[in-house]
């Protein structure tokens, strides 16, 4: 990934602007999974929330190549109605073929640029996550008057958003089988080489949706078993992470690294607490844990419930997540390559392209 500055306002040509509210060098997950297939058909830039700055719009347009075919800007400007303006200014014209929206927080730029085609891929209720904003809201309900197709990350995001629109299509996250189904190395990563097995792992944000409390009770009741937490935290301290010998933060990990830390688990876990932060995820890491064959450990998220219960452990509170570790699910593989051999990332994507074309037909 280089940084490319622009010589001229003028300089480069998008037939889709995607508005995304997580950085592109974050976790990589269902934006970057998405724009890079769509990339194959379009040129693509990607526009991540502002980055406060002096410049304050000022200055070259620069922006990061990812490839030939996706370029991403963090916009220099004070506020994220100023985002609108600013590209206005900057790109060589004002009509594009897709806007694509991860945020209705960017809906601002719709008074600014034109899109043939609005597209609002809702991956997360937004507006039930700490800190949201409280025009989040009203902002979403601006962004669904505009939108011509909706598309939701899970089925009960999808129930949701059909209350609200009339061209609403569920697009649950997906996996790339083949680039977790083998590590990429024979040798256990450095940090994993001393960690005694069983290993319960997790990888994914560490935030407001993981039950702290479950993991530091279940690590207390269960000494022998070593509990692994991979990922950047966000939107809590380190200070509120349970401390035990048997806890191990690893910290962030790139996606090519994830499937040797993958194949060291003995067990996979999605520990996530039943919040309001909860109530509409369907977790991209069940596939990938899948895809690597491992017993995955959950508790009841709805959207988990429903698809996954005949072939993952479900558990409530510290008693059933020691039961799960001390007597894992045996009969998963064939449940999980059924599930797996149903869906792929390319997938996804051709199918979400093909309902845009329909539209711009």
């Amino acid at each position: 990934m280089k940084n490319v500055p622009s010589q001229n306002e003028g300089s480069h040509h998008y037939d889709m602007i995607v508005f995304c509210h997580l950085r592109w060098d974050f976790v990589f997950q269902r934006p970057q999974h998405l724009i890079t297939r769509l990339s194959r058909d379009y040129r693509i830039l990607v526009v991540e929330e502002p980055v406060q700055t002096r410049l304050n719009g000022s200055g070259p347009f620069q922006i990061k190549e990812i490839n030939p075919n996706i370029h991403v800007c963090q916009p220099p400007v004070s506020d994220m109605k100023d985002i609108g303006p600013y590209l206005r200014k900057k790109l060589n014209n004002t009509s594009f073929t897709v806007g694509w929206f991860y945020s209705p927080a960017f809906v601002e730029v719709l008074n600014e640029l034109d899109f043939e085609t609005v597209v609002y891929d809702c991956m997360d209720e937004l507006t039930l996550f700490k800190g949201a904003s409280p025009h989040l809201l009203e902002q979403e309900n601006t962004l669904l008057s505009f939108a011509d197709m909706v598309y939701t990350g899970g089925k009960s995001l999808y129930e949701s958003k059909a209350k609200k629109h009339h061209n609403v299509f569920c697009f649950p996250s997906s996996v790339d089988v083949e680039h977790f189904a083998t590590p990429r190395k024979i040798t256990k990563p450095a940090d994993m080489r001393n960690i005694p097995a069983p290993i319960v792992g997790y990888y994914g944000v560490i935030d407001e949706r993981i039950d702290l409390e479950l993991l530091k009770r279940t690590a207390e009741r269960t000494p022998d078993a070593s509990f692994v937490m991979i990922g950047p935290l966000c939107k809590i301290s380190e200070e509120d992470l349970p401390k035990a010998d048997n806890i191990h933060y690893l910290g962030m990990k790139s996606y090519d690294e994830l499937p040797d830390y993958l194949h060291c688990f003995d067990m996979a876990m999605m520990p996530f607490a039943l919040n309001d932060s909860t109530r509409f995820i369907s977790p991209t890491k069940t596939l990938e844990y899948m895809s690597a064959m491992k017993p995955i450990i959950s508790t009841k998220i709805k959207d988990v419930v429903r698809d996954y219960s005949h072939c993952i452990m479900l558990v409530e509170n510290e008693t059933d997540f020691q039961k799960a570790i001390t007597s894992p699910a045996k009969n998963f593989k064939k449940a999980y390559t059924e599930i797996l051999e149903k869906t792929s990332w390319d997938n996804t994507a051709a199918h979400m392209d093909a309902i845009i074309q329909k539209t711009i037909a």
